[in-house]
């Protein structure tokens, strides 16, 4: 009985102490450029989360374009066998002005699949400025 109540003080007293604060990673600040650029590799991503093949298509630049032939376009949009897909973007980096690298997975859940873990697809975006307001994709995953 004296263990239990000793314990129990002890769990009291650990709730009342004050917790040392989590030590945080700093973050480097990023430009509006970077906020654009990310918002359109978003864009972007979530076209083909939808299978908005026009909207995914309006953001490619014309090299972009050039690269990826009709139907490798089409079955990046097309409706697959998969129950659900989703994306991560994650924190991506500057190659030069107007041009960001955005590291990305792909997640894809196939119909019918009983599969509790799956492997996303990793790969990359490369977003451009066109304009002074307008941003497209310039390299697919």
């Amino acid at each position: 009985m004296c263990r239990f109540i000793s314990v129990a003080v002890f769990l009291q007293l650990g709730l009342l102490v004050p917790l040392a604060p989590a030590k945080s990673k700093t973050i480097s600040p990023v430009d509006s450029d970077y906020v654009l650029a990310l918002g359109t590799a978003n864009d972007f991503l979530h076209a083909w989360q939808t299978q908005d093949r026009e909207a995914g298509i309006l953001l490619l630049t014309d090299h972009a374009k050039e690269h990826a032939s009709e139907n490798a376009l089409l079955r990046f949009f097309s409706p697959s066998a998969c129950r659900s897909q989703s994306f991560e973007i994650q924190r991506g980096h500057k190659l030069g002005p107007g041009r960001y690298r955005f590291p990305v997975a792909l997640f894809q859940q196939p119909a019918g699949a009983s599969a509790k873990w799956m492997r996303p697809q990793q790969s990359s975006l490369v977003v451009v400025r066109r304009s002074a307001t307008e941003w497209s994709i310039d390299k697919l995953p």
